[in-house]
């Protein structure tokens, strides 16, 4: 779906006038964000800015705060990872990343207290918790589960580096 498309369907939802008001910009602005953007017709709609300037910078960053304004997060899409090809390593490996995780949780909670670095830490082993989890789910789904071995692998030669 392209993002014009998408702002179209929220339209529906909530009318362009109203939008405007809420964002103190014209309505003819909003309008606007749901036509296709063609060459030479100005600023695209704020949908293709934010694609452009996550692009320009490769922070997903930008995507996981946006996520966590709307109450959710974000997950990146392991398309590229190489993936285990037996399900035992690949459900070893989440369960490595959970205890991973809960050794993070341990470490930060001994002391009755969590501090700001600390909550970073554990913040940083969810999302490789999510991101691996979802890495199986998908070549589950997808039944390659030969990616699913390779990533296995490369991510237990990662974890003996780890401290």
């Amino acid at each position: 779906m392209q993002s014009h498309e998408l702002l179209r369907e929220v339209f529906d939802k909530k009318k362009p006038k109203e939008i405007a008001a809420d964002l103190g910009l014209s309505s003819s602005m909003i309008y606007k964000w749901g036509e296709p953007n063609t060459a030479g017709s100005g600023i695209g709609n704020p949908l293709d800015r934010v694609e452009a300037l996550i692009k320009s910078t490769g922070d997903h960053r930008l995507v996981q705060w946006i996520c966590e304004r709307a109450g959710g997060f974000f997950i990146l899409n392991p398309k590229n990872m190489p993936h285990p090809h037996q399900l035992i390593p690949a459900t070893n490996q989440i369960v490595q990343e959970f205890a991973d995780l809960l050794h993070v949780i341990a470490l930060a909670t001994a002391d009755e207290n969590v501090v700001p670095t600390e909550a970073r830490q554990i913040r940083a082993r969810w999302e490789e918790l999510k991101s691996v989890t979802e890495g199986f789910v998908a070549a589950c789904e997808e039944g390659d589960f030969d990616r699913l071995r390779k990533h296995a692998a490369k991510q237990q030669a990662q974890s003996q580096l780890r401290p």
